[in-house]
């Protein structure tokens, strides 16, 4: 196993095209500023992870593992479904089945970062993923990136897709450009996070600072991996998002918009401008990233009722005619069991406040 450079890791994951944005070495950047450490290793020319290290009281760290590009396999296949194991090995690099040596070398990285457990989400679908009965990981209950999402196909051609969304949904899209909104790239990141923080204030979400946007763009955007849009009426800036790609995939990660002219409907054009950016970029899929984790049926039955959370973005993703999918569960791989149970304990007080 070799501890790798930034440089070492970025050549690595040119040779995986289609890993996600959290496994990108832009992205372990980002986080290193903001309290994570990155740690990447490369096993062999198809194995190899970056994990994040968060520092803990007492010298101890949380490890995570986001979306890696490889099957979660402690040697004798464990996880894959049969049948999506055997089309894998055929037709991907991206989700290979790794060694128990690789799990091997994982533990050394994070019992030398002193980790009281390792927490990782597979880059997989529910459908795709099951937890055979192991001692080697723990079915977590606690995610740390919204595990429910909303996937849309980008191979077919722009009628077929604006033909896919909900009709009320394609009537906003074309009702903004009729009402004088326009769509541009933009860099005013100050802006931006304050758009950001009227957005978190009338939804309750996080908020990132100035500063983590800025880093953000910074790493992402001189690649051409990252895009800044800017939904307007007559200059006037009514709703922005910033829009992640690599290869053939792309995230909807960050949004935002005031309280101004929303009769225009700015938020509508908006995504559907970077829509068409990713589909420019050649990628072949666009996931809004995050809605509530509930059933297909239990969304479209309260949807209209609920309000809190993420049921008011499912409101808006839903039009746009993705497909509803979930993430594999997230796993634990626990090195220090009493303080890993302390932990759970902290997270379900937490949640239950």
């Amino acid at each position: 196993m070799t501890i790798v450079s930034l440089t070492d890791w970025n050549q690595f994951i040119a040779h995986h095209p289609n890993a996600h944005l959290l496994q990108m070495g832009g992205w372990g950047e980002l986080k290193k500023d903001f309290g994570w450490k990155p740690v990447r290793f490369i096993l062999d020319s198809e194995t190899g992870a970056q994990i994040l290290f968060r520092r803990l009281p007492l010298g101890l760290t949380l490890g995570y593992m986001p979306k890696p590009v490889f099957a979660l396999s402690g040697g004798s296949n464990d996880f894959l479904r049969p049948e999506v194991e055997e089309q894998l090995s055929v037709n991907s690099k991206q989700l290979s089945v790794v060694s128990d040596q690789f799990w091997k070398e994982v533990d050394s990285v994070c019992k030398k970062n002193h980790a009281v457990f390792l927490k990782i989400e597979p880059d997989a679908w529910t459908e795709e993923f099951i937890l055979q009965p192991s001692s080697l990981f723990i079915l977590s209950k606690h995610n740390i990136q919204p595990p429910r999402t909303i996937v849309i196909s980008l191979k077919e051609n722009e009628e077929q897709i604006l033909a896919r969304m909900k009709p009320k949904c394609r009537y906003n899209i074309r009702l903004a450009g009729k009402k004088g909104v326009t769509i541009r790239t933009w860099d005013d990141l100050p802006a931006f996070h304050e758009m950001m923080t009227v957005t978190g204030g009338r939804t309750n979400f996080g908020v990132h600072t100035l500063e983590y946007y800025q880093r953000a763009y910074e790493l992402f955007h001189p690649k051409g991996t990252c895009e800044l849009l800017v939904a307007e009426y007559e200059d006037t800036p009514l709703a922005a998002l910033m829009v992640f790609a690599n290869a053939k995939r792309a995230w909807y990660v960050y949004g935002a918009s005031n309280d101004e002219e929303r009769n225009r409907m700015p938020t509508y054009l908006l995504q559907w401008e970077a829509i068409r950016w990713a589909k420019a970029r050649g990628c072949e899929e666009y996931d809004l990233w995050g809605v509530p984790d509930e059933t297909e049926e239990t969304l479209e039955a309260q949807f209209e009722s609920r309000h809190d959370g993420l049921w008011g973005v499912y409101r808006f993703k839903r039009g746009f005619g993705g497909q509803l999918k979930r993430a594999a569960q997230a796993l634990d791989r626990v090195y220090n069991p009493l303080l890993y149970w302390a932990y759970l304990k902290y997270v379900g007080n937490r949640n239950s406040d």
